[in-house]
């Protein structure tokens, strides 16, 4: 795995969106989210807040954060750290290579910083 598992074209995701990726083809136990900034830079962080069980997939991406759809916590895409409450823990980061066309998830790698 270290060429990465090819999950999505770039534009399979839209900037200030998500996609989540089947953990069938990312061979993990739970859910990993493809994000993409409102400039465009990809990251990818574990699906579920950390706080609660809810999808980061469906919350609000912007300015470099996600916002959790159900209590609102801010999550950093870069680093996975919570920037506000109620969500104290943060969720874990997979590094992500945009070649060409295509992205690239490299799982339980966290992400450079």
């Amino acid at each position: 795995m270290s060429d990465g598992i090819r999950v999505a074209a770039v534009d399979d995701v839209d900037p200030g969106e998500a996609l989540v990726l089947d953990t069938e083809l990312t061979a993990t136990a739970e859910p990993i989210s493809l994000f993409r900034d409102d400039d465009g830079t990809y990251y990818a962080l574990d699906d579920t807040c950390s706080h609660e069980d809810a999808s980061l997939a469906e919350g609000w991406v912007e300015a470099g954060e996600v916002e959790c759809p159900l209590h609102a916590t801010r999550f950093c895409l870069a680093d996975g750290e919570p920037m506000c409450l109620p969500a104290t823990k943060p969720v874990r980061t997979h590094r992500v290579e945009v070649r060409g066309d295509e992205v690239y998830l490299f799982p339980g790698v966290p992400r450079a910083s």
